[in-house]
């Protein structure tokens, strides 16, 4: 992990096989270590820019395959982490598969549970800023109705906090845009020229 020379953090969070790694590298034109197989890996990758952190989170989530205490382990060091540095953290992007997001929730619904989703989202927004990345968005056929849904379902009054992305297609200058004003809004245009060109 990084010392204490950071005095802002950017975080990605979301759960696995969301396209979080992709988002990464098409935003910072940075490739990131990913698990063998998803829901692998519990290290973070950071990157480190003058005094701006910014962490892609492992994928929390039930993962196929994948014990689920392992689960739990992520998903609590997620947490802690978030806790820990909640100072520092600027902005917090919650990476959702935007085709996958509404089934899941209501799959998780229809059971009587709450959605992993929805309670990280809560968490985030608690003790962070946080805006939601709706990913894989080219694989949908009605862009505003699909960001309409997972504004409701995160219940959120309005959709000015969701950007529809895909990482895959290189569609990343809505969200990349945002983060550069979030940085300039506290004064450090200088912490801009992290982002791709």
């Amino acid at each position: 992990m990084v010392s204490g020379r950071v005095s802002h953090e950017i975080i990605f969070v979301g759960r696995s096989n969301v396209g979080k790694s992709s988002l990464f590298s098409a935003i910072f034109g940075r490739r990131v270590r990913k698990g063998a197989k998803p829901g692998t890996t519990i290290k973070p990758n950071q990157i480190v820019y003058r005094d701006l952190l910014i962490t892609d989170m492992p994928g929390y989530g039930y993962i196929h395959g994948v014990n689920r205490k392992f689960n739990e382990r992520v998903k609590d060091f997620i947490v802690h982490y978030i806790e820990n540095n909640a100072e520092r953290i600027l902005t917090a992007v919650h990476v959702v598969d935007a085709k996958a997001f509404p089934e899941i929730v209501e799959r998780w619904e229809s059971r009587g549970e709450i959605p992993v989703d929805l309670e990280m989202y809560e968490f985030l927004d608690e003790v962070s800023d946080v805006i939601v990345a709706a990913n894989k968005i080219d694989k949908v056929d009605d862009v505003e109705r699909t960001v309409k849904t997972i504004a409701e379902k995160l219940g959120m009054l309005t959709t000015d906090k969701i950007f529809p992305v895909s990482a895959k297609k290189g569609d990343v200058a809505s969200l990349k845009n945002e983060l550069k004003e979030r940085l300039i809004q506290i004064g450090r245009e200088d912490l801009t020229s992290v982002f791709k060109r």
